[in-house]
C-alpha cells in the first residue's frame, strides 16, 4: 500500500520587490528577488477513493476545505492535466499566518502539486505544469521551482537559480491580514524602472540596500503597525536589514547567525506576545524537498 507522502511548503520571502508596470488586463508587472525560509506549512497526501482536504495547525481556523480552497484547486487542476480522476486525501498543516505576504497559500498549492505528482507517480510536461501553477497564483510557479531567483512579469518569468549566503531570518507579523488588491490600489508612486543584472553572492546586505519594496509604503498606509514591525526588527541586536515581504503584513530581518536570529525572535516575542514571530534559515535549493524540478 502506498504510504502517505509529506512535503514542506516553505514561506516565500520577497527580499526586494519592484512594481515595474501594469498590463492592459489590470495585472501588475513585478521584479523581485524571491527566496524561501526554513519556516512554513506542510502538505501530506495519502491514497483515498475521493479527493478531500483536512486543515490542521495553529492557523487552520477560518480556512475553508471546500472547492474554493487553493490546495484542492491545485489537485483538481493537476488531475485534469493528467486526465485522471483525483483520488487523494490531503492534509494541510497551516503554520503560517493567512494573507501575510509570505506566500503561504501559494506555497501550499505548489507543494500540493509536487506531493500529488509523487503520490500519483506522474511527471507532467514542465510547461504545462508551470502554466497550471501560474493559473493558481502569481507566486505559485516560483514556489514550485523551489529556488531563489529574480522573478519578473506577473510571476511567469523566473530567472536562473541564485545562490545566496548562509543567513538567518526573523519573521514577524503583528496579527493582521492585509488585502493585496487594496495595497495595489493604495499605490501612488511611479513605477520602478526594470533593473539589469544583480549580484547578491558577494555582499547580500549591501546589494539589498540598493533595492526596496515598492508596496511597503502603501501597505503601511493601510496598516501603520507594519512600520512598527519593520522598526522593531531593525532594532534587534545583530539585525543587518529589515523590510516588508510582499504586500504584508509580515516583515523580516536578516541575521548573520542562528544564535542572533533565535535570540532576536525571543526578545521580540517577549515584547509583543500577540505577534506571530519565527526564526529560520534562508534556504538553499538543496534544502527544498518540495522542489519538483
Amino acid at each position: 500500500m502506498t504510504k502517505p507522502i509529506t512535503l514542506p511548503a516553505p514561506a516565500k520571502i520577497n527580499l526586494f520587490l519592484h512594481i515595474t508596470g501594469k498590463r492592459d488586463d489590470g495585472y501588475h508587472l513585478l521584479e523581485s528577488l524571491m527566496a524561501f525560509a526554513g519556516i512554513g506549512d506542510r502538505v501530506t497526501a495519502e491514497p483515498a477513493e475521493i479527493l478531500s482536504l483536512t486543515i490542521e495547525g495553529p492557523f487552520a481556523a477560518g480556512l475553508e476545505t471546500g472547492p474554493g480552497n487553493l490546495v484542492l484547486r491545485a489537485a483538481e487542476g493537476l488531475a485534469d492535466l493528467l486526465g485522471i480522476v483525483p483520488r487523494a486525501h490531503l492534509i494541510l498543516e497551516k503554520n503560517l499566518p493567512v494573507a501575510s505576504g509570505i506566500g503561504g497559500g501559494s506555497a501550499d498549492a505548489a507543494s500540493s502539486l509536487a506531493v500529488l505528482c509523487r503520490l500519483w507517480k506522474a511527471t507532467p510536461p514542465r510547461d504545462a505544469l508551470m502554466k497550471l501553477a501560474l493559473s493558481l497564483g502569481a507566486d505559485v510557479p516560483i514556489c514550485l521551482t523551489g529556488h531563489a531567483a529574480i522573478v519578473r512579469g506577473i510571476g511567469e518569468i523566473i530567472g536562473p537559480p541564485i545562490i545566496l549566503p548562509d543567513v538567518w531570518l526573523v519573521l514577524a507579523n503583528p496579527g493582521i491580514a492585509v488585502s493585496t488588491p487594496e495595497v495595489f490600489r493604495a499605490r501612488s508612486t511611479p513605477f520602478s524602472a526594470p533593473g539589469g543584472e544583480y549580484d547578491f553572492s558577494s555582499n547580500l546586505i549591501d546589494a539589498l540596500r540598493e533595492q526596496q519594496n515598492d508596496l511597503a509604503a502603501p501597505a503601511a498606509s493601510l496598516a501603520p503597525v507594519i512600520d512598527q514591525a519593520v522598526s522593531e526588527l531593525n532594532a534587534l541586536s545583530g539585525a543587518k536589514l529589515s523590510r516588508l515581504s510582499g504586500s504584508g503584513a509580515t516583515a523580516f530581518a536578516i541575521f548573520g547567525t542562528q544564535a542572533e536570529a533565535e535570540q532576536g525572535a525571543i526578545t521580540l516575542g517577549e515584547r509583543y506576545p500577540g505577534w506571530w514571530i519565527a526564526a529560520g534559515p534562508l534556504l538553499d535549493r538543496t534544502d527544498l524537498a518540495n522542489a519538483f524540478f
